[in-house]
């Protein structure tokens, strides 16, 4: 059974740090491309990062580059979000996502999602 379970939010202040984790109950965790969403309130859900199956490679929205990390490990069947110097227009539910398939940046091309974590930034 597939469960993606986010955690870590909350509230935070601008120029802190926060780390999301997302704990995957997935078989095989390393064959699927782990990705990160967020959805602002009014708002489409919007791609956020995404990290190859092997960790070696991560793509970022503009908006966040520079200032986001991507990262996962394998072994713990778990994918992180590291937002350093996080703006309050980074507030947002942020949803874990999962797929096989090509890398993509559109939420219909994602198999699995969890159910999402909030993250409100504070000026």
């Amino acid at each position: 059974q597939v469960r993606l379970v986010e955690s870590g939010g909350g509230l935070v202040q601008a120029g802190g740090s926060v780390r999301l984790s997302c704990a995957a109950s997935l078989r095989a965790f390393s064959s699927y491309v782990m990705g990160w969403f967020r959805q602002a309130p009014g708002k489409e859900r919007e791609f956020v990062a995404r990290i190859s199956r092997s960790g070696s490679t991560t793509y970022y929205v503009d908006s966040v580059k520079s200032r986001f990390t991507i990262s996962r490990d394998n072994a713990m069947n778990t994918v992180y979000l590291r937002m350093n110097s996080p703006k309050p227009e980074d507030t947002a539910v942020y949803y874990c996502a999962a797929r096989t398939g090509a890398t993509d940046t559109s939420v219909q091309a994602w198999d699995y999602w969890g159910q999402g974590t909030q993250v409100t930034v504070s000026s």
